[in-house]
């Protein structure tokens, strides 16, 4: 008797159930963690006006409006968005944020009500957030791809620039602003570089405003982003809106001063993460 004929399943696609299931577990702990914070930080209390005053007791007033947390390649990064309009944005969702008369293109890391205790828990005096104008359309998505592949064009003028005048520069990335209003350079160097000429020349080439912006060894390691030796993303390009000092006394105190080389980033200094151990 025959066996019956099975068709070989060369690519094995058990993967995706995999990751949808992991998906649902992430959002129904984030759900519960969310609860469990606003409920912690509201406590039992016998009517709204007593929340109110624990609230404003413990300066943790909860900034009602809708806001989101999205992430943007040009000098925003990781910021806080304001929904004026109310739209209805899912999470990973490309939009169109607007800085005073300025556009970018960015993309929705997290929403929700855990965006607004970040917001309260969050280090920054500045509560004028840029806003969103738009989820992205197609024209919009067709234009992006045009500015990075601009971008790409931009990378070669520059390396022959600068081989050219002789100046001493790494260059780490670069971005065109969605608008097209201004043509970021991000680039390390060992010292102050007089740049001015190379302004000049890529202003002529490009035809607009060009910002040359030299940054530090961990500011490169978060534009650029990859896998820590955990596995993970870099803490910097994933969710790290700025920079903690890791000092040698945070190592001591997680006692990993006898390894100290293995607790060493990529970016030369020591790891973000320690400071989560305190």
């Amino acid at each position: 008797m025959t066996e019956k004929y099975r068709p070989i399943n060369h690519q094995d696609s058990s993967f995706l159930s995999n990751e949808l299931i992991e998906e649902n577990y992430n959002n129904l702990v984030l759900e519960k963690i969310t609860k469990e914070l606003f409920d912690s930080r509201n406590g039992n209390s016998c009517c709204e006006s007593c929340d109110d005053k624990k609230l404003s007791e413990n300066n943790l007033v909860q900034d009602t409006r809708n806001i989101i947390l999205a992430k943007c390649k040009g000098l925003l990064g990781i910021h806080f968005c304001d929904n004026t309009k109310n739209l209805q944005i899912k999470l990973n969702e490309n939009i169109i944020i607007k800085i005073e008369n300025e556009f970018e293109f960015a993309t929705v890391i997290e929403t929700g009500k855990i965006v607004n205790f970040k917001k309260d828990k969050s280090e920054s005096e500045n509560d004028c957030f840029p806003i969103i104008d738009r989820i992205a359309t197609d024209k919009d998505f067709d234009r992006n791809v045009t500015n990075i592949a601009n971008s790409h064009e931009a990378k070669k003028v520059f390396l022959e620039l600068i081989s050219e005048l002789s100046l001493d520069m790494k260059l780490v990335d670069i971005h065109f602003q969605f608008d097209r209003k201004k043509l970021f350079f991000f680039y390390t160097a060992d010292g102050r570089v007089d740049f001015r000429e190379l302004a000049k020349r890529l202003a002529a080439t490009f035809k607009t405003r060009i910002e040359l912006r030299q940054i530090g060894v961990r500011d490169e390691a978060k534009r650029l982003g990859g896998l820590a030796t955990c596995g993970r993303e870099y803490c910097c390009s994933s969710f790290l809106n700025n920079f903690k000092r890791i000092t040698t006394d945070i190592a001591v105190e997680n006692n990993i001063s006898t390894s100290i080389s293995k607790y060493t980033g990529p970016c030369g200094k020591l790891k973000c993460c320690l400071s989560f151990e305190l």
